[in-house]
């Protein structure tokens, strides 16, 4: 059965911090899906269960073969389709045997079904290619959709999928949705996609605390979460209550066995007494305060005990804020102008033609289009990243672009020393501040842009745009929601409902669209 079992696993940063210590969880022959916030170790995870990076100690009980699919599948010079299903050697034997070239031993090893089967695996996911295209010929959804293909048609015992359903369009995610719906087995899917976790079996959620399963889809999973959370924190509550409690009746008694010292102070020095019954007395007080002393130490250590592990059942976040400066964009103002735009890349097709439209005031429009049909072009050209061949683009307010590739920030750079290039005008206190409301602090802001997992670099890109130091009336942005775990979006959503610029997005998320109020959509 293909499942996947991992004991007492322990892995370390290189900085020596564990992101996992003593971790044990079972994956079964489902679909599961992995979900966690940015920097909780999804990815880490799927490569420790490939292979791919070894863990300190424990270990990981798994299946022959397992069949990895990463965040942005890695592109060759000249591969072609047939190189990323590798199957090559075998299309060129079969193309001799056609032509009637081929020895007995190459007829012998001749499959007769292999092209029906390459077209079958590519119709699944949504593409009708030759499998002689160069993969470098297709748009970033189509390459991971292509990936994909040919990771199940090689038929792996397990699945692991690190956001498969990024850059993908709407048609795209289906067939991803479809695609895994008719897999037998185990698959793990690491995602943020709300639409896809809702297809899963079962949920596997990463925290600061650990690892827990849950049965069902991504609904399910949120239902028990809350439930779990709001029980955790009405114990947090109750042991934070009986430790305010134990530690007043304690005061209390204190401050009544000092009341009896001094009333017995006081009689001894008056003489009302005698020295017998004084010390009886006292002897009784020491003893019964004692006691009562134990007692309280007792209850206050119990209260105490009950508090940690209240607390332990809370994870302790830091808040997350994505501040936009307003704007102070005016209704009704010349924002953009796009006249008679046509583009093409050197050798290929057009891509781009004839596309006019405007854009005035804090509008919100939304691009639309299959994947491949120039969305990022056209947000590239309008940024003057690209030069078209004919047509003009006029900007008339102040821009930033977050583009897919987030190629405004330098791997070699740290995240500091990205804001200080990109806004040369922030004070230093004032970038510190910034990024502190995106979660680089401190020494976090030193981490190499190049060393932070796709959700941080994400984030350093959103505060390097959203956090400008002179306001941008208009936002120019490519899946900005890719890489953001699910609070993060939600987080990103309200801050653009506020924004009171103009904003121009790509994004196949319709319900991120819908919740940033996008106005009117432009299809190519």
């Amino acid at each position: 059965m293909s499942s996947i079992v991992i004991a007492n696993l322990s892995w370390q940063t290189p900085d020596n911090t564990f992101l996992f210590d003593n971790l044990n969880l079972t994956f079964g022959p489902v679909r599961t899906g992995l979900v966690g916030r940015n920097g909780t170790g999804k990815t880490t995870l799927l490569r420790l269960i490939c292979g791919e990076i070894a863990p300190v100690s424990g270990k990981i009980i798994k299946p022959p073969s397992v069949g990895f699919l990463r965040q942005d599948p890695a592109q060759h010079p000249n591969e072609t389709l047939a190189d990323l299903f590798d199957v090559r050697d075998q299309l060129a034997l079969l193309d001799r045997a056609e032509r009637g070239e081929a020895t007995a031993e190459d007829l012998a090893n001749t499959d007769w079904t292999l092209e029906a089967r390459l077209g079958a695996a590519l119709s699944n996911l949504g593409l009708e290619q030759p499998i002689d295209l160069p993969v470098s010929s297709l748009s970033g959804g189509q390459r991971t959709r292509a990936a994909l293909a040919a990771l199940m048609f090689a038929e792996p015992d397990v699945l692991l999928l690190d956001e498969p359903t990024n850059h993908l369009d709407e048609a795209g995610r289906r067939s991803v949705i479809d695609a895994l719906r008719a897999w037998n087995g185990c698959a793990i899917i690491a995602s943020h996609d709300r639409i896809l976790l809702g297809a899963m079996d079962a949920i596997v959620e990463l925290t600061s605390l650990g690892a827990r399963s849950y049965g069902g889809n991504y609904e399910t999973y949120r239902q028990k979460k809350a439930a779990e959370l709001a029980h955790s924190e009405a114990e947090l509550a109750r042991a934070e209550q009986a430790v305010t409690h134990t530690q007043a009746r304690a005061q209390l008694a204190m401050e009544r066995k000092a009341r009896t010292d001094r009333q017995g102070k006081q009689l001894r020095a008056s003489g009302s007494q005698s020295k017998l019954i004084l010390n009886a007395a006292k002897e009784r007080s020491q003893s019964s305060g004692s006691a009562a002393a134990r007692l309280k130490r007792r209850q206050a250590q119990a209260a105490a005990d009950v508090l940690e592990a209240a607390q332990k059942s809370v994870e302790i976040l830091q808040p997350l804020k994505m501040d936009i400066p307003p704007s102070g964009l005016a209704a009704g103002r010349d924002v953009l102008r796009v006249e008679d735009l046509r583009f093409r890349y050197s050798g290929g097709a057009p891509l781009l033609q004839d596309v006019s439209f405007a854009v005035r005031g804090p509008e919100r429009v939304a691009i639309e289009g299959r994947n491949g049909s120039g969305k990022s072009t056209l947000l590239a050209c309008i940024h003057g990243d690209l030069q078209p061949q004919s047509g003009s683009v006029s900007v008339h307010v102040p821009t930033a672009l977050l583009d897919q590739d987030l190629s405004l920030l330098k791997p070699e750079e740290t995240v500091r020393d990205a804001f200080a290039r990109l806004d040369p005008d922030a004070g230093e206190n004032e970038r510190r501040a910034i990024l502190a409301r995106f979660l680089f602090r401190g020494d976090d802001a030193k981490q190499k842009v190049g060393s932070l997992s796709g959700g941080q670099r994400l984030r350093a890109g959103l505060a390097c745009t959203l956090g400008h130091s002179r306001p941008r009336q208009l936002l120019l942005l490519d899946e900005p929601n890719n890489h953001l775990d699910i609070e993060a979006i939600e987080i990103l959503e309200r801050a653009l409902t506020d924004y009171d610029g103009a904003i121009l997005v790509v994004s196949h998320d319709e319900a991120f669209l819908q919740n940033i109020r996008v106005e009117r959509t432009l299809s190519l």
